[in-house]
């Protein structure tokens, strides 16, 4: 598996847990939901640590991870796209590792909430994309939307 690869998957695994649970949770239960979740998340953390090393190592070089075009109108043009390199391989890698452990504890924090945990879990994981997008932008437009997600979680 290569680095940029792995790099994608850590940054894209939330986004999954976060769809399943949200869009599922009802009908697979609050504990598939979270099983799920966390699934994603370690996922997230084991592509996110396999990432980083190759570039703290220098035997990958910095680059961008284009997934596609969001906006092209006449010379305006944005990409989505990840930035891959040292510190954002670095963040990318914590921050995946932190919030694995965040819904592992969680599971436990909201054991005996009436609130429907599949929710929780969904607002959970898209809090960490949001947090990826924000350390791997490319541009500015994305770099917004990745804290406008982060705050849009946090309400």
């Amino acid at each position: 598996m290569g680095a940029p690869f792995a790099y994608g998957v850590a940054v894209l695994a939330p986004l999954g847990g976060a769809l399943v649970a949200g869009l599922l949770g009802r009908a697979i239960g609050d504990r598939a939901a979270q099983a799920v979740s966390i699934l994603c998340m370690i996922v997230a953390a084991i592509c996110g640590s396999l990432a980083f090393f190759p570039l703290a190592t220098d035997a990958a070089h910095p680059g961008v991870l284009l997934l596609g075009t969001w906006i092209d109108v006449g010379r305006f043009h944005v990409t989505w796209a990840l930035r891959y390199d040292t510190l954002s391989a670095a963040m990318v890698a914590m921050v995946t590792f932190v919030s694995t452990l965040i819904h592992i504890y969680s599971v436990g924090y909201m054991g005996h909430d009436e609130y429907p945990r599949f929710r929780f879990f969904a607002y959970l994981s898209l809090f960490s994309f949001s947090m990826l997008m924000l350390v791997t932008a490319d541009n500015l437009l994305q770099l917004f939307f990745g804290w406008e997600g982060v705050g849009l979680c946090s309400e």
